[in-house]
């Protein structure tokens, strides 16, 4: 899909305002204007240069660990057919390691691919313990005969992993690999953070198209394009660099023009 492409990818993150079933969701404002705030920015990406996009339940913040309520996979269902008719192949991220209801909000709408936490291995996020998933998701992506991609967080930002200090960034990543992810994503250690290049250089030992996952910005978007296979960029691509604002059209060309 993506990876075939004779250059690294640019995914363009779609923050969902906040969904029913979250802290901050605004029954009276309603579903609606969530909807069209995310094909905005979906039709905003894409205009700037986009070559996919990617949809997350952000502004559902505080998460709960490992699942969302049915009343939000509902919601980012509706949201997320609004952006994959866009045009452009989607990926779904539902926090925090909802991954089973982020795979069944791809076959309802669509969309192409998955971003999972806590694939392989387990760690501690700000949401508490989550545990490997991968067992399971792939048995469900067969059982529903799903053709939907897994990218897998390997140290994934907003978490502690001494749980597995004993083992290395290449070490995961090959166990990401072992139990089946389609490609691998590197972070920052928290939103809009700066993805190591050396992490990026030891993902790809594992065989599987790598992809970076935080704090991409004009000045660094050249080497690390150089070394992954695709960018998954949110913040720096907001008005002000900030997730909450609207997707600035012209940071989104300006970025794509770094990448050559």
């Amino acid at each position: 899909m993506l990876f075939g492409l004779n250059r690294c990818a640019l995914i363009g993150m779609v923050h969902f305002g906040p969904l029913p079933g979250s802290p901050a969701w605004d029954a009276e404002r309603g579903l609606g204007p969530v909807i069209d705030e995310a094909r905005r920015d979906a039709e905003r990406l894409l205009e700037g240069g986009c070559d996919a996009l990617i949809v997350e339940n952000m502004g559902d913040v505080p998460y709960l660990p490992g699942r969302v309520e049915p009343e939000t996979v509902a919601a980012a269902a509706l949201a997320t057919q609004a952006v994959v008719a866009c045009g452009a192949p989607t990926g779904v991220q539902l926090l925090a390691g909802a991954n089973r209801e982020a795979l069944g909000v791809c076959v309802a709408t669509g969309a192409s691919f998955i971003r999972a936490e806590a694939f392989a291995y387990a760690h501690v996020a700000d949401e508490g313990l989550l545990n490997a998933c991968a067992g399971e998701l792939l048995r469900v992506r067969r059982g529903l005969g799903a053709d939907v991609a897994v990218w897998a967080d390997v140290q994934k930002k907003h978490a502690a992993h001494a749980i597995t200090g004993d083992l290395d960034l290449e070490s995961l990543a090959k166990g990401a690999a072992f139990c089946g992810a389609d490609a691998l994503i590197v972070t920052g250690k928290h939103t809009g953070g700066p993805t190591s290049l050396d992490d990026v250089h030891a993902a790809r030992v594992a065989g599987l198209p790598v992809v970076v996952g935080s704090g991409v910005t004009p000045a660094d978007a050249g080497p690390l394009s150089q070394a992954a296979d695709a960018l998954i960029v949110g913040s720096w691509l907001k008005e002000q660099g900030d997730w909450r604002r609207p997707v600035d059209v012209e940071r989104v060309r300006e970025l794509r023009a770094a990448l050559g």
